[in-house]
């Protein structure tokens, strides 16, 4: 396990430094000139060469990524070219919105994905076991964007339950309104991930139900329900695990439009304003730190899996 532990770690450390070249070189293909757009449209040759040189964008593109990821390495992000502000900061500020906005989405998506898909692998063939998957067929081919739109017409302007846009300015510290804030923006993001959930949970109870010890235990004596949940959930349990580590990327994508939908001031919509302000050291500091955290999802949920499955430990 131990060894096992080690490999992955430094897979993780690999993929990090890869995605690092990647996310570097990818920025600097972008067009515009960002001194241009720091000096203004009526300066001189001189003072956007001026700014290059100050921001250190005439050194070698190999010298300009070295002296990123030593910063990197520090715990330093870098900082702002148009702010002057602390990359690494800023995220922190942020991530008060989009983690937990993460959080509750991937609580709404498995509190009704798991036991719905479930139960419509366990009522196949019946007319509400019929109606979950094409429920859960139809909600999965929904745009995130066109759900929030339809929940805020309901909960916002009919309703008038919950805030149809904005973050309280007191942020956490009046929870209850921060909640308020986050209620809709997670239902949107939970139901649609929850959906392609439900649809992978339907898929794997129906494959639990063929395995030998379901039929052993129904065999014995349990109706095929019984020996479903006593022996066949552990097995699904598994798969769903494996499935989440997935779909995390799923609800960080989804936090990116979402949070520019309902005007939330996350790490998404912070993402969306820096790459059109050509801000480098924002984009290329949120942009690693939400591809760290993907890639860090997936190397605990392979821990996690190989603690539980007592088959990868025999197989190891």
């Amino acid at each position: 396990m131990i060894r096992y532990t080690l490999t992955r770690l430094a897979l993780l450390l690999l993929g990090l430094l890869v995605a690092s070249v990647l996310i570097f070189l990818s920025l600097r293909v972008l067009p515009g000139d960002v001194a241009q757009l720091i000096a203004g449209t009526n300066s001189t040759p001189e003072q956007i060469q001026a700014i290059r040189e100050r921001l250190g964008l005439d050194q070698p593109l190999p010298a300009q990524y070295f002296d990123w990821i030593g910063g990197v390495f520090r715990g330093d992000l870098g900082t702002s070219l148009l702010t002057g502000s602390s990359v690494t900061d800023e995220l922190a500020e942020k991530a008060q919105v989009t983690v937990p906005l993460g959080i509750l989405s991937l609580l709404i998506a498995v509190v009704f994905s798991v036991p719905l898909g479930v139960l419509s692998a366990m009522r196949r063939g019946r007319g509400d076991g019929t109606a979950l998957s094409v429920g859960a067929q139809g909600l999965a081919a929904v745009p995130v964007v066109w759900a929030g739109m339809m929940l805020v017409v309901v909960f916002a302007v009919w309703l008038g339950w919950l805030p149809a846009q904005g973050f309280p300015r007191a942020g956490w510290d009046d929870p209850a309104a921060a909640l308020r804030a986050l209620i809709l923006p997670a239902l949107t993001i939970g139901i649609v991930e929850g959906a392609m959930l439900m649809r992978f949970v339907r898929s794997a109870t129906l494959q639990a139900v063929g395995q030998d010890h379901v039929r052993t235990g129904a065999a014995k004596g349990l109706t095929r329900n019984a020996a479903l949940i006593r022996h066949g959930l552990p097995d699904v349990g598994l798969s769903v695990i494996t499935v989440l580590g997935l779909q995390v990327a799923g609800i960080i994508v989804g936090a990116v439009v979402i949070e520019q939908l309902f005007t939330l001031p996350g790490i998404g919509r912070m993402l969306v304003a820096d790459v059109g302000a050509r801000d480098l050291p924002m984009v290329q500091g949120e942009l690693l730190v939400l591809t760290g955290f993907v890639l860090i999802v997936g190397f605990v949920v392979d821990l996690v899996h190989r603690v539980i499955d007592p088959r990868q430990r025999e197989a190891a």
